[in-house]
Order: structure tokens, then C-alpha cells, then sequence
């Protein structure tokens, strides 16, 4: 096989990538289409329920009517807004509000929160670059070990400690994000407690989702697409891209989903709250002493040093149900795994919370809703993402149409006998650029004249040399084909529930 990287590493075995090819038939096969398009058609049918339940909720309890303007205004907006002179009738209650001019008030506002959000974005998109040179730097490294097992371990071993760096990274934004998120909340000042609690959710959704599927979204539609070829390989700022194994990224996107999934609901989450909560009424519990031994044992004192609630009391919980949704449905074509270990680790969350919120916290004010706000809206788009991403993962992150298209058309038995062998493409050793042939081209023990790759292209021999074959173009459109299918067929079945 050719190079990993250039002048470092050497030419190596096929053969090493043995563990690495089983372990990806273990999601890489026929079966997972079935799975995704049943995943798919899950999310979609589970919104369409959940929005007759909300209805039926809204009829019992007279909120179909129920209009914003109803809602009395933050008291932080209205002590803010105390001695403004700016008045504005109410025209459901027929009373003077505060309120703040569009274009020299709240416009200012939006845009220096959008740029803040904006810049924020580009934190993760900076720590998913970091990632990556780790990533071509660790294997960049392993390339000089003289350990054959830690060398043909390499790519599990960088993937895993990859994906746990960035779990790592993940946590640390997170802080940054819900400080800076409610500070523009609070500074957009917003009239209502609705329009407060869209606006933070809208931010720390749109935050969070970046924060966690970037780097899997560059794994499984980025990584390795526009590497080139050995003899001109892609380069952005002088670097040589990042490239699948010849078995694929299906692995490499799989021990990603299964590092961030369960370490977020797992070990953030779980243990979060089993400690942070006791921590917080420990803390309320040394600033609210009371001398009266006796009146340390009423019960309403027991309750007033309880942990607040608050108006934002649920968010979290929305929050970490969001996420667990778009893992479940976005890319369960890579870890179908992900609804076994939800549904775990939600048995435990019932009994986490039943215990968080009778013996931790005081029992919570309600507050009229006509649903659940832009929460609705922002699952219903995941749902739908879910199956456009699903069909790109089968289509072009697997090998499932490669496999597909060459038993169809390229075995006499229709069978996978001889696929390895020709998806591989041929490069003759004398044609790398300067600079860029290994610096020890005998570490195999002998002299190597032509080397393989994992791509359609015509030998060095041709007539154009390097050129993507027909085949290649027929693979393509095998691909687009099965993502026309998949989405035709997913909306037909939904439009019929």
C-alpha cells in the first residue's frame, strides 16, 4: 500500500487493516439500511405523535387561544425599563408598557449577539481543526515506532484518543457557551419569559450542535473525499489532507459517535447530576444558618434551603433530550448501537431526576405554555435532517454501494470475490513529486515499484494516467441514486402516516 503521509511513512501491508475491515462489516452491511430507514421513519412518526399529545394537552387545559401578549412581561425587563418614558399600549390588557425601539434599539442588539454567536462557532470549528492535526500528527508519529502491534493499532489507537480530546474540548465550550449565551440573552432584553426562553434556546441549540456533530460531520461527509492521489495529493496551507483507511471512515465515525454519545450522557451528565446538585444545596445550606434549633426542623425551612428552581429550571433537561435525539436518529446508520445505550442510560436518568427534583430542589412554579416552545420546531428539523444524513452516511461514508454496484456489474457470480482487489488503484513509485517519496522506501525489506490505493483512477500505464475510471462515475451515480431513492421513499411512507 501507499504512503500514509509523506516522507515519513513508508509503504506497508494491506494486511494490517485486517481487524479494521471486520470490525466495519459489523455496521457496514445490508441490514443497516433497513435499520436507518426504520430509525428515520421512527423520529418522523414519534414527532407527529408527540404533536397530537401537545394538542390534546394545549384543548384540556383552554391553551389553543393562549397568544403571547397575554404573557405579563419579565420583571427584569420592566426594572430595567423602570424610568424609560417610551410607552406602549397593551392591546390585550389595555395597559402602558416599556418598550424598546426596533431599528435604534433591539436591531443593535440582534446583530452584536449574532456576531458574538458567529464567533462562537468558529471556537468549535478551531478546536475540530485542532483535533484533526492532532490526529494526522499522532499518526504521523506511530509511522516511527518500531512496535509492529502499536503500528497496526495506529489508527484505533489515534481515533480513540481523538475522540476523547474532543469530548474534552466539548466540555470546556460548553461553560463558555451557556455564560456568554445568557449574557446576550439578557442584554437582547426581551419582554417576555417566552420570547426569553426561545432566544437562549435558539442560541445554545444552534451552539451545541455545532460543538458536537462538527467533528462527526467532518468525519463522515469531509474526511478523505478530495484527498487526491499519491502522486498529487490535496493540500490545504501546504498540509496534506487527512485520508480514510482502505477499509473506510465507518470505523474511525463510529468510535467517535461512541466517545462523545456516552461520555456526554454517561459521565457528563449523570455523574453531573448526582453531584452538582448536592454540592449547590450544600452551599445554600452554609449561607442560610439558623440559630433556632426548632426552627432548623420545620418543614418550610427544610424547603426554603432546598436549591431554586427557577424560570429556566428545565433547559437542561430539554437540552440533553435534544442532543440524545439527534444521536439516535442523525447518524444511527454508524452506531446502531446509540438506542440500546439511550435507552439505558434513560432508565437511570428517570430515577437521577425523580431523586434531583423531590429531595434536591423546591418544587418548581407553573407557568402557562401553550407547548413547548421553539423545542418542537428544533426536533422536528432533526427528524428530517435525520434522514437526509442517513442516506449520505449509507450512500457515501459506507461501502455499501461500492459493494453493491461491483457485485452487479463486475462479478461474474455476483459475489464480493476479488471487490479488494479492484477497488484499488495502481501508482508507480517513480512518479511521486519531489519532496514527497518516503524517507525509507526499503522498510518493508525490499524494493517497491508500484504501490496501491483505495480509489477508481487508470494505472500509470494509460492512456491518461491517473484519471478517475467509468467505473468511478458509475459509483457516483449509483450513490446519488440511492439518496434520490431513500428520500422519495421516506417522504412517501411519512405523507401516507
Amino acid at each position: 500500500m501507499c504512503p500514509l503521509c509523506n516522507r515519513l511513512c513508508s509503504y506497508w501491508k494491506l494486511t494490517d487493516t485486517c481487524s479494521h475491515a471486520m470490525g466495519s462489516h459489523m455496521f457496514d452491511n445490508g441490514a443497516t439500511v433497513f435499520f436507518a430507514i426504520f430509525m428515520a421513519l421512527w423520529g418522523t412518526i414519534f414527532m407527529e405523535l408527540w404533536k397530537r399529545y401537545m394538542a390534546k394537552i394545549a384543548y384540556q387545559w383552554d391553551l389553543i387561544d393562549y397568544e403571547i401578549l397575554e404573557e405579563h412581561p419579565r420583571p427584569q425587563f420592566v426594572a430595567r425599563l423602570a424610568s424609560s418614558r417610551r410607552k406602549k399600549l397593551n392591546v390585550v390588557n389595555q395597559m402602558l408598557e416599556p418598550y424598546i425601539p426596533f431599528w435604534s434599539g433591539k436591531v443593535p442588539r440582534y446583530l452584536f449577539s449574532l456576531t458574538m454567536v458567529f464567533f462562537l462557532i468558529s471556537l468549535a470549528l478551531a478546536a475540530v481543526i485542532g483535533v484533526i492535526v492532532y490526529r494526522i500528527s499522532v499518526l504521523a508519529a506511530f509511522a516511527f515506532n518500531e512496535n509492529i502491534m502499536l503500528r497496526k493499532s495506529a489508527t484505533l489507537i489515534t481515533s480513540i484518543s481523538a475522540a476523547t480530546l474532543n469530548l474534552l474540548c466539548i466540555m470546556l465550550l460548553n461553560l463558555v457557551y451557556a455564560k456568554v449565551a445568557n449574557w446576550l440573552t439578557k442584554m437582547e432584553m426581551l419582554r417576555t419569559q417566552s420570547e426569553f426562553d426561545d432566544s437562549l434556546s435558539l442560541k445554545l441549540i444552534l451552539l451545541q450542535f455545532v460543538n458536537y456533530f462538527s467533528s462527526i460531520f467532518y468525519i463522515a461527509f469531509i474526511k478523505g473525499r478530495l484527498a487526491g492521489y499519491p502522486g498529487d495529493h490535496a493540500k490545504i496551507l501546504g498540509f496534506r489532507q487527512e485520508e480514510c483507511e482502505p477499509g473506510g471512515c465507518l470505523v474511525e465515525l463510529c468510535i467517535q459517535l461512541v466517545v462523545i454519545m456516552l461520555g456526554k450522557q454517561f459521565i457528563m451528565n449523570n455523574i453531573l447530576e448526582i453531584i452538582l446538585p448536592r454540592a449547590m444545596r450544600y452551599m445554600q445550606r452554609l449561607t442560610m444558618r439558623t440559630a433556632d434549633d426548632e426552627a432548623r426542623q420545620k418543614q418550610w425551612v427544610k424547603d426554603y434551603k432546598l436549591i431554586p428552581m427557577g424560570p429556566n429550571g428545565l433547559f437542561c433537561e430539554y437540552l440533553e433530550l435534544l442532543l440524545q435525539f439527534g444521536f439516535l436518529t442523525i447518524f444511527v446508520a454508524a452506531f446502531p448501537l446509540a438506542p440500546f445505550f439511550a435507552l439505558i442510560n434513560n432508565i437511570l436518568e428517570v430515577r437521577l431526576d425523580a431523586d434531583k427534583m423531590i429531595t434536591q430542589y423546591r418544587r418548581p412554579v407553573a407557568v402557562r405554555a401553550k407547548d413547548i416552545g421553539v423545542w418542537f420546531s428544533v426536533l422536528d428539523a432533526v427528524a428530517k435532517i435525520a434522514i437526509l444524513t442517513n442516506a449520505f452516511v449509507i450512500a457515501f461514508t459506507s461501502d455499501f454501494i461500492p459493494r453493491l454496484v461491483y457485485a452487479l456489474t463486475q462479478s461474474a457470480d455476483r459475489t464480493l470475490a476479488g471487490y479488494i482487489d479492484y477497488s484499488l488503484s495502481e501508482f508507480n513509485t517513480a512518479d511521486f513529486a519531489n519532496g514527497t517519496e518516503p524517507d525509507n522506501p526499503l522498510e518493508l525489506g525490499y524494493p517497491v515499484d508500484v504501490c496501491r490505493y483505495k480509489d477508481y483512477r487508470e494505472p500509470a500505464t494509460a492512456a491518461h494516467p491517473y484519471r478517475h475510471t467509468q467505473h468511478h462515475w458509475h459509483v457516483f451515480a449509483a450513490r446519488l441514486a440511492f439518496v434520490v431513492v431513500f428520500e422519495v421513499s421516506m417522504l412517501t411512507a411519512v405523507c401516507r402516516n
